[in-house]
């Protein structure tokens, strides 16, 4: 009877121990268990990172870092006044170049530059404050906006910063390959360089600040790309109406300011609105969706 009952106990752990779906021994764990929870060290437990999601994390809006937005604003413009003053001045080819366009504003019946030139002009106060407006704005309005994008909508921020380092970015194939003389230097086209003639600063191209500046980079004109980027932004994206109308505004001045100071034609706007159309392109296919279209406000941690 012995024997039966150890052979009985033998039965019942091996049962026990071999049997799926059994219960283990105290502080035992099943090596099937293990095998089946493990994760390889480094892996999503979600599954790979492929390309895919890779790309769709590129894409994600996400709340934009102070210090890096600083350090990249300033290292672009610089490289981009850099790029664009390393373009070679080619004057022969300017000067050609602006008697061309003129002759084909003329022949569409819309060449009024001069017109409005020396009407102007013929205002001090109004020709002078023309001069700050072209000098300082451009660079005010356009950081005011993207400083403004950067707090009350972050989700939207990346999107609508890169319309604006595309869109300068391919200005600066424009001023590779046509270079453009803007009208005050036109040789016999009976312009008046309001800078100089006032005495004001206004321009990097005229007085003492000529040497700084490429001459002849005036196609396609930045400071209406850059104003009409501004103006789209805070239309599209303001909440308060006499905010809406001021952006709207504010490339119609700018297109006044740089006909009237001579320093580019309207068909210099013309190339800004073709630029700047390009880069919404650019963004529009990376995110795809318009920079509107992305959500303000995004999470500060986008680990998830």
């Amino acid at each position: 009877m012995g024997e039966t009952t150890v052979t009985q106990l033998e039965g019942r752990q091996q049962a026990t121990s071999g049997q799926p779906g059994t219960a283990p021994q105290d502080g035992a764990a099943p090596a099937d268990r293990h095998e089946d929870t493990a994760t390889p060290h480094g892996t999503d437990p979600r599954g790979p990172l492929g390309p895919r999601r890779l790309l769709d994390r590129m894409r994600a809006p996400r709340r934009p870092r102070l210090w890096f937005e600083v350090l990249l604003i300033a290292i672009s413009y610089w490289t981009y006044s850099l790029v664009r003053n390393a373009v070679p001045e080619q004057k022969a080819q300017a000067m050609r170049n602006a008697h061309w366009i003129w002759d084909v504003e003329q022949s569409m019946g819309l060449a009024f530059e001069k017109a409005v030139n020396h009407a102007v002009d013929s205002v001090t106060w109004l020709v002078v404050g023309m001069n700050y407006y072209y000098a300082t704005l451009h660079f005010i309005v356009t950081l005011g906006v993207l400083v403004w994008l950067f707090r009350s909508h972050p989700g939207r921020y990346a999107a609508t910063r890169t319309v604006l380092f595309a869109t300068t970015g391919v200005a600066l194939l424009g001023y590779y390959l046509y270079p453009l003389a803007p009208p005050r230097l036109m040789t016999g086209g009976g312009f008046i360089d309001t800078v100089l003639v006032h005495e004001t600063w206004g321009s990097m191209a005229s007085g003492d600040l000529k040497n700084m500046s490429n001459q002849y980079a005036a196609m396609p004109s930045m400071h209406i790309g850059w104003s009409l980027w501004c103006g789209l932004t805070l239309y599209f994206l303001a909440r308060v109406p006499w905010v809406k109308v001021l952006g709207l505004l504010y490339p119609v001045l700018t297109l006044v300011v740089i006909v009237a100071t001579a320093n580019h034609f309207w068909l210099d706007a013309v190339g800004g609105m073709v630029c700047l159309a390009f880069g919404y392109g650019v963004a529009r296919a990376w995110y795809g969706r318009w920079p509107s279209e992305l959500p303000r406000l995004v999470p500060n941690d986008r680990t998830g």
